[in-house]
Parts: structure tokens; sequence; C-alpha cells
């Protein structure tokens, strides 16, 4: 019998995390579902499988269920994964793990596959601390098809513009003028991206304007990995999108962001990021070995594997694990909010 697993999938950003899953999945001889929640688009494939209820979940009975959120409904049947939806970078200025929000334990999961030493050392020590959960060191499942080989379309230099959505760190509403101008100004192409909890309509439809005017400017809804690819130089402020982009070597300039250091060029005025740019155009070695440095230690492997040993690491912990651990707390209030917010009470 084939193994079956789900995708629980509440935000866009979900797709490209979970398709290279889904392929090594199929790989296996095995079968995968979807389950969209709430206010979710659907952006599935004809050969992909959409299941449309909470019951058509229990009735396909997966072996496991995985997340890239922080939440995970506790009464869908299946192993609890939890595979992340970015890095661990601090984007609001946290200075220790114990203040991150990317490690809060919610007692939702059964595992976390963490991508490198930045996320696994502290989750180690998270499971001794509540052992009701254990962690697996797998790398991002994103990430397998970044290091295959591509080539640029053409040599015209090429900048991502892509934001976080938080309120007082996100940069789209500083930099929309600036950004207009070098559209008119320099010969380069400009991808820009948002981040679908960025919700001011009238700041998209200026960014999206540009896109309309100039051919030089494309609007990119969901980022793909085509984006990062034909990029010279991604433009940003406080997102875990950076670390994805510096994985292809490649350096990032940033506006104001809560953590600074040597592996961006970071400014902290408008008047400055014209030059930031041209900077990282040319892009400077002692820059490229900080980029480096950086992105290993927030992804540990770079051999297209990561999706395999997730895989890998639900089966030890169906075999070796699996109600052999401390229970999970039972989060009453947590569990009636979430039923509550369903309507559902099976």
């Amino acid at each position: 019998m084939p193994k079956r697993y789900v995708f629980f999938t509440a935000l866009s950003y979900a797709y490209p995390i979970y398709r290279p899953l889904q392929e090594a999945i199929r790989a296996r001889g095995d079968e995968v579902a979807w389950f969209l929640e709430g206010e979710c688009p659907d952006l599935l494939k004809p050969d992909e499988i959409r299941l449309h209820t909470i019951n058509d979940v229990i009735e396909y009975n997966p072996l496991a269920i995985f997340a890239c959120g922080n939440i995970i409904y506790h009464f869908l049947p299946g192993i609890k994964v939890s595979v992340f939806h970015g890095y661990p970078i601090g984007k609001r200025g946290e200075k220790t793990s114990a203040t991150d929000d990317h490690f809060s334990i919610r007692g939702w999961f059964d595992m976390y596959c963490t991508q490198g030493p930045s996320s696994t050392e502290y989750f180690k020590q998270l499971e001794a601390k509540h052992q009701f959960f254990k962690v697996y060191q797998t790398g991002w499942a994103k990430v397998d098809d970044y290091f295959s080989s591509y080539k640029k379309e053409n040599d015209v230099p090429t900048i991502l513009y892509a934001t976080t959505f938080s309120k007082g760190i996100t940069s789209a509403p500083v930099l929309v003028d600036t950004i207009s101008r070098l559209v008119k100004e320099k010969k380069w192409n400009w991808r820009l991206t948002f981040h679908p909890k960025l919700n001011d309509q009238a700041l998209l439809d200026r960014y999206r304007a540009l896109a309309d005017e100039y051919s030089n400017v494309t609007f990119v809804d969901n980022v793909r990995l085509e984006d990062f690819q034909q990029s010279d130089v991604m433009l940003c402020d406080s997102s875990s999108i950076i670390l994805e982009f510096m994985m292809m070597n490649k350096p990032v300039v940033t506006y104001r962001n809560t953590n600074p250091g040597q592996h961006l060029l970071n400014v902290t005025e408008v008047s400055e990021v014209e030059n930031a740019i041209e900077t990282a155009l040319t892009r400077p070695a002692s820059l490229m070995k900080e980029v480096n440095d950086f992105a290993h230690y927030h992804e540990a492997y770079r051999d297209g594997h990561n999706c395999e040993r997730i895989l890998d690491a639900v089966d030890d912990f169906d075999s070796n694990y699996k109600g052999k651990i401390k229970a999970k707390p039972l989060n009453l209030w947590r569990k009636f909010r979430l039923r509550n917010k369903l309507k559902y009470w099976k």
C-alpha cells in the first residue's frame, strides 16, 4: 500500500514549499493531497489532488500532515510535521532564539524538520525541555531546486524587490517613490513581489501601475524560483526571503533591516538605496564571503535531497517514536478556539 500525505495549506507562499516535497513523495510511489484552509487561494495544478473538507482528510487517512505555518488542526489524522515558511533571521529585531517567534512551541506538532544550525541547535534544547516532539535537521523543502544549474536570460541587471508585511518594518510605503524613479532613470529590469499578508491595496496598485506602464518592470504575485534565478540583486527590508536569495550566492540591499550584519548592504536613508544597489551589482569579494557564510549557517545542505530527508524523518518517527514519547499538552482552550472557528465538533 502506498503511503499517503497531506499538505495543510493556509497561504499562497506554501505552494513553492510543498511542491518539491510532492515530487519526492511521488518519486517514491506514494500519494499526496492538499487541504486549503479558509481564504487560501486555489493555485493547484490539474494533477494535484484537493481535499475539500475535514471529513475528506479524515477519510484520506494520511501517514503525516505537513504544515508550513504555526497552526495545524489537532483532530486531523496523521503525524503533524512542521516544515516552516521561512528562516529564523529575527526580522522583528529579536536578539535571542528565546524571543524569536520561529521557535514558539504551541503544542501542535509531533515533529519539527529544521533547516540548519541556526534553527536546529535551539530546537534540540526545546526538544529536551518539552519531550513531546522530535527534531530532525533535514534542510528546508523549498530550496532543493535552488542548487540546480540555470542560465540567466540576458545581461541587463535585474533587481528583485521583496518586502515583508509587518507594520513598522515593511519598506513598501517608504520606497515606492524611489523605486518609481529608478525604474525610469536606470537601465535595470525590476521584479516586484509582496508578501500575501500585505493588504494595502492602494499601495499595491501603485506598484502594479509601474508594471503596466514600463516594460522593464514585472509584478510577481507569487515569487518563483525563476525570479531568484533571473535577478542579480535583491532589495528588501527584514524578510526571511533574504536568505533564500543569498543561497544562490547573490547580494542583498536592505532598507533599515532589524538585524543588520556584514552579509547585507544595509541603508537607513532612501537616498542611499541607489548607490547600495550599484555596489551590490559589483559583487565585492568581502561581501560575497559574508553572504556565503550566512547562508550556510541557516541552511545545512546543498545536495538537493532535503525533501527525501524529511520523508525519511517521518518514517523514523513513525517507527521509533510515535506513541512512545510524552503526550502533547491538552491545550483545551486553543483546541476549543480552533473547533469553534470551524464549527467542527466531531
